[in-house]
């Protein structure tokens, strides 16, 4: 191979060092017999003194997303993943369907198989090369991406950086997905001017339009019993802050249903907690906010001629086939923007007379309903305890501390006593599971002085590769705090089976087939592989004594943990 010349660089080099001028600060690679241009490239951008994101080995894809989706949720920024041809590509597929559900803006790029059997540079030289083609490698992600593209040419490889990074943060947000082919990145092309600036190409944003905002606050403010329904947060801080500040003034309720990220303090007067079903049987105006499903249809009901107002990025969900809520009135553009322009919108309306009496009503049914959780998490102590308890300790435990908890069917929110954006994450709903772990880890290793605290049930922490993520936690010091709440089965499934048979043969077996996770390993030996510290709690007086001593160990000690809690089926 000859050497480049001082005026041009590898491809590979020149699309490495274009990830970081686009803003990205990692790629999350985990290498193959395919890199070796990618990574004679890091080599010879750092020796000519290219500016490069940092790039660090995750040893399975699905940790590699997972980090990826958790540090936009952190910081905002779209970041890299890097993948071993079709097979690593494969792995990454269910971080792509998550990525894609939540619209979270993932680069992901895996390399292809070389071409030629002989002859040239990037030849096949052992039998993978023959066993890792593919037809139609893209066709492994394309529905869970945005957009995608093989490289062709060298020269290609800046500019087709720029236009991932723009379609993958254009409104609506998502992951994309670049082939990369080996022969292609050991080209050579002109080396990048270090004083040409940022991307060519800008991100697309969207905004709603005027008219519809208008419409939207004339029957906000007209509305008798408003309701306001958020799955996926508030979209920035300032319009978290905008989000309650407008349901105080106004006295309107908010559910969190099935809550992705905290859209309103869960201690708010107005925060109305997870169940929207009694309120939607009385609302006359219900204001959707980024929401994939408000509610079940199966078991909720609209008040006869309610009107329906959906906002956000993309308010039909269009990637979606079936997805028929009533809308009457859709605001499209990102969720932060959309409240705050509905926010000024509200406020060229004069406030109701009845608004004072439906916020001490609304104020006073809430507090009543976060005192009925409370008592339930407690009754949830003794014996084997409860998810809610669970969760319940969890908050006292974190209340002094800045603390985010993601949750993959693990603790649920309502017990819970969060006050920040950025506070909570729960698992998409696409479903993917292994999320939580490290998901967690990416936002760890965008603030490493927070408190990450990943709950999981015991079949999405298995999910996870937990080996691999533990190892990443321990290789780039990231003292995560893990909890795994074991009850032996697939108890979603089992919820599953007995909404559509209650009183069906599967309900009334000893053991419900295909559920059982017996023999339960004990995970805490998984984790002590990697040096964590451990504990099991399997009686409820103890869990806020473990607790606060794990906490303790992280934040002090810097060091991983991991808890396992026995709890209920």
């Amino acid at each position: 191979m000859r050497q480049t010349t001082s005026s041009e660089m590898t491809a590979g080099a020149v699309l490495l060092g274009r990830l970081k001028t686009v803003g990205v600060d990692y790629i999350f690679a985990n290498s193959g017999t395919d890199f070796p241009p990618i990574i004679e490239g890091l080599a010879e951008a750092m020796a000519k003194d290219v500016p490069l994101p940092q790039a660090v080995v995750i040893p399975h894809e699905n940790a590699a997303m997972g980090m990826a989706h958790g540090y936009f949720l952190a910081t905002g920024r779209s970041q890299c993943v890097m993948a071993h041809t079709n097979v690593g590509l494969a792995n990454c597929a269910i971080g792509a369907i998550n990525a894609a559900t939540e619209h979270v803006p993932v680069l992901l790029m895996s390399g292809r198989t070389p071409v030629l059997e002989s002859g040239r540079l990037g030849a096949r030289t052992v039998p993978i090369g023959w066993g890792q083609e593919m037809r139609d490698q893209a066709a492994l992600v394309r529905e869970a991406t945005k957009w995608d593209y093989e490289l062709k040419f060298a020269e290609q490889a800046a500019e087709v950086v720029d236009r991932a990074h723009a379609v993958a943060n254009s409104t609506p947000k998502g992951p994309v997905y670049v082939s990369l082919p080996r022969e292609v990145l050991c080209g050579t092309c002109a080396a990048p001017d270090p004083d040409a600036g940022g991307s060519s190409i800008a991100p697309a944003h969207t905004a709603p339009h005027p008219q519809a905002v208008a419409e939207a606050a004339a029957l906000l403010a007209k509305a008798e019993s408003p309701l306001i329904i958020v799955q996926r947060g508030a979209g920035t801080t300032e319009a978290f802050g905008a989000l309650a500040d407008l349901a105080e003034r106004w006295g309107i309720a908010v559910s969190q249903y099935w809550a992705i990220q905290l859209g309103i303090a869960t201690d708010h007067p107005m925060a109305a907690g997870s169940d929207p079903g009694p309120l939607l049987a009385e609302a006359d105006v219900i204001v959707v906010i980024d929401c994939l499903a408000p509610w079940s249809p199966e078991i909720h009901a609209l008040k006869p001629g309610a009107k329906v107002i959906h906002l956000g990025p993309d308010p039909l969900y269009a990637r979606f086939p079936v997805r028929n809520f009533r809308v009457d009135l859709a605001l499209t553009g990102e969720t932060g923007d959309a409240i705050l322009a509905l926010a000024a919108a509200l406020d060229a309306h004069a406030l109701p007379d009845r608004a004072p009496e439906r916020r001490e009503r609304i104020a006073a049914a809430n507090a009543a309903t976060r005192d009925n959780v409370r008592a339930a998490a407690l009754a949830g102590r003794d014996g084997l305890m409860t998810k809610a308890y669970v969760s319940h300790c969890l908050s006292e435990a974190i209340a002094d501390h800045d603390a985010t908890v993601l949750s993959e069917l693990g603790c649920p929110l309502d017990p819970l006593e969060l006050r920040t954006p950025g506070s909570w994450f729960q698992e998409p709903h696409s479903g993917g599971l292994g999320w939580a772990f490290p998901a967690g880890l990416g936002i760890q290793l965008a603030n490493r002085d927070r408190l990450i605290v990943a709950t999981m049930g015991d079949g999405s922490y298995m999910f996870a590769n937990p080996v691999a993520c533990h190892q990443i936690a321990e290789a780039l010091g990231l003292p995560l705090l893990v909890l795994v709440l074991n009850n032996r089965e697939w108890g979603a499934v089992r919820q599953s089976v007995l909404g559509v048979y209650p009183d069906g043969y599967a309900a009334k077996a000893n053991t419900m087939p295909l559920t059982s996770l017996e023999p339960t390993p004990d995970f805490t030996k998984v984790a002590e592989a990697s040096r964590a510290w451990t504990a099991r709690v399997d009686e409820g007086d103890a869990l806020p004594g473990v607790l606060t001593e794990a906490i303790r160990q992280v934040r002090e000690n810097k060091r991983q943990a991991l808890v396992e809690i026995r709890i209920r089926p």
